[in-house]
Parts: C-alpha cells; structure tokens; sequence
C-alpha cells in the first residue's frame, strides 16, 4: 500500500543557502531506487485553518518500508545534513489507505472501541 514521507520544513531566515540547493539538487536521485517520487514539493502551501509556519514536501513510496529504507539509505543520509543544518522541520513516514478505505466504517469501530472501554470502566 502506498506511503508517503511528509516532512513541514520550517522557514529559515535570509536567502536559500548553496547547501540547500545541492539537497535539493541531488533527493530525487536517492529516492528512485526506491520508488520514490514528489507528491507536493515546494508548492506555497493555503492555510484554511489554524496556523502553518513553513512549507510542505510530500514523497510518495510504493510502501512503509521503501520509505524507510530510502530515508535510511547510505545515499539520502549523505545528503541530509545539507538540508538539516540550515532548515529545521518535522519529518514522519506514514501509510496511506487502499481504495476500499471506508470512513464511515472507520468511525463505528472507534465508536465500538470506545463504548466498550467506557462500559469497562463503570464496570
């Protein structure tokens, strides 16, 4: 099932620095061997709700463990201190939901979970 590696890059103060640029430069490269490629990659970003200091990249992977293996990667950690020493951010690997996801359902079964976590409490 498709994954994705979100990360929320924080802004940095002043202009883009060369190491930047060489990241950004040379990621593609390192996700291919994977599977990887952008979803979302420096796109401005339209907050409708609540606050987002910073930008999006969204990569998508085949699967959870291509993610991981390409985050891991002899080649993706060779690359990330250019960007880490200059942007600062959240990072998370997370699987996505098959056609067949059915939200409705998703939310019968937590209600289900919480019904009967509350009954065995006032039990």
């Amino acid at each position: 099932m498709t994954a994705y590696a979100i990360a929320h890059l924080h802004p940095a103060d002043g202009p883009v620095q060369d190491e930047v640029l060489s990241y950004i430069e040379r990621i593609q490269a390192t996700m291919k061997p994977y599977g990887g490629r952008f979803l979302v990659h420096g796109a401005e970003v339209e907050v409708v709700e609540g606050t987002w200091p910073g930008g999006l990249v969204v990569v998508g992977f085949p699967g959870v463990e291509e993610a991981r293996a390409w985050y891991a990667s002899p080649a993706y950690q060779e690359i990330l201190p250019l960007r880490t020493r200059h942007l600062g951010g959240d990072v998370i690997i997370v699987p996505g939901v098959g056609p067949e996801y059915d939200a409705p359902a998703t939310a019968a079964a937590m209600r289900a979970a919480r019904d009967r976590a509350a009954g065995e409490r006032t039990a």
